[in-house]
C-alpha cells in the first residue's frame, strides 16, 4: 500500500445526520503523489492527522477538486464508535500533516451495519414479544429490532 503524506490546510470539518465531512486544500501549483491520488476518490481511504491523537480514521473519498489555486480534497466519516473523529475538531482551520492510504475495505462493507439486530414478534394487541435471554432491561447498548413472523 502507498502511504502519502501532505502538507494540507485542514479546510474545514462539519457534520450532517448521518455523517462527518472533512475538507483539506493542499496550498500548491503541483500535487504531490497525484497519480495515486487520483486513483483514490470513490474508494474508502484511511487518514492520519499527525498533529492530533485521533489515529488512523477509516473514511470514504468522496472528490478531489484542482484549480490553479489549490487541490481540495473531501471526506465522509460515517461512523465513529472509538470517539476519533472528536479528536480531529480543534485542527480544523489549521496547517496539518495529512496521512493517506487506500484502505483494503470496499465501499459497501463501509457502510455495513454492524448490528445484527434483535427478533421480536408483535401480538394481535400490539404488545412486544422477546425470546427469553435475548434482551434485559438493563441493556444499554442501542437495538434494532428485526421482525420474525
Amino acid at each position: 500500500m502507498t502511504n502519502i503524506k501532505l502538507n494540507v490546510l485542514f479546510k474545514k470539518m462539519q457534520k450532517d445526520d448521518k455523517k462527518e465531512v472533512l475538507m483539506f486544500h493542499v496550498l500548491s501549483d503541483e500535487l504531490p503523489h497525484a497519480d495515486e491520488l487520483l486513483k483514490m476518490p470513490g474508494s474508502i481511504a484511511i487518514l492520519n492527522v499527525e498533529e492530533s491523537e485521533a489515529g488512523d480514521v477509516g473514511a470514504e473519498f468522496v472528490s478531489i477538486q484542482r484549480d490553479n489555486k489549490k487541490t481540495v480534497l473531501k471526506f465522509n466519516i460515517k461512523r465513529d464508535t472509538e470517539g476519533k473523529v472528536s479528536k480531529l475538531y480543534s485542527f480544523a482551520g489549521t496547517n496539518v500533516s495529512l496521512g493517506l492510504q487506500p484502505s483494503q475495505m470496499t465501499i459497501d462493507e463501509f457502510y455495513e451495519d454492524d448490528h445484527e439486530g434483535i427478533e421480536y414478534s408483535v401480538d394481535d394487541d400490539g404488545t412486544v414479544s422477546v425470546p427469553e435471554g435475548q434482551l434485559s432491561i438493563n441493556d444499554e447498548s442501542e437495538t434494532k429490532l428485526k421482525v420474525v413472523k
